[in-house]
């Protein structure tokens, strides 16, 4: 008879940086969310890109939503998938934590540039391609005031 499976909650290890438990939440999430997290992290990895937008945003020139940060992300997905793949090969590591460990290796090795944010996002995507991609290849975006719209982009519309 076998063990039944053991679904106890398993904390982190005490050696695992932040940044690793952050990419575990972040590969639970959808492709869209990921799509406009990448999109989001392309202005808010550059402080003076972010000034910009904001003041942009203070005159009514830039409308930030749910639609847009998809769009951009998808953008900006669609640039850096091909360098990502070409990035070097990396064998399952068998357990998230080190997969979003080598994935974000991958990422930094391969596309230049990137603050923090865009790396975690670009690694979430990256680990979870499959759905990414096929959201990308759709370009299906959420219509304003759609059920998708969430707080984040609330507070930027607002």
């Amino acid at each position: 008879m076998s063990e039944p499976y053991d679904s106890r909650f398993t904390l982190p290890s005490i050696d695992d940086a932040p940044s690793t438990e952050a990419g575990v939440i972040l590969m639970g999430l959808d492709a869209e969310r990921l799509l406009a997290g990448v999109g989001l992290a392309r202005i808010a990895d550059e402080p003076a890109l972010v000034a910009l937008a904001v003041d942009q945003a203070r005159h009514d020139a830039l409308a930030l939503d749910t639609a847009a940060m998809v769009a951009a992300g998808i953008t900006r997905w669609r640039a850096v998938r091909p360098l990502i793949a070409a990035g070097p090969e990396m064998t399952a590591a068998g357990s998230l934590r080190k997969e979003w460990e080598q994935t974000t290796a991958r990422v930094t090795a391969t596309v230049t540039g990137l603050g923090p944010a865009s790396v975690a996002c670009l690694a979430a995507c990256w680990l979870r391609r499959d759905d990414v991609d096929k959201f990308a290849e759709h370009g299906r975006t959420p219509e304003k005031g759609s059920s998708t719209r969430d707080v984040l982009s609330q507070v930027f519309t607002d």
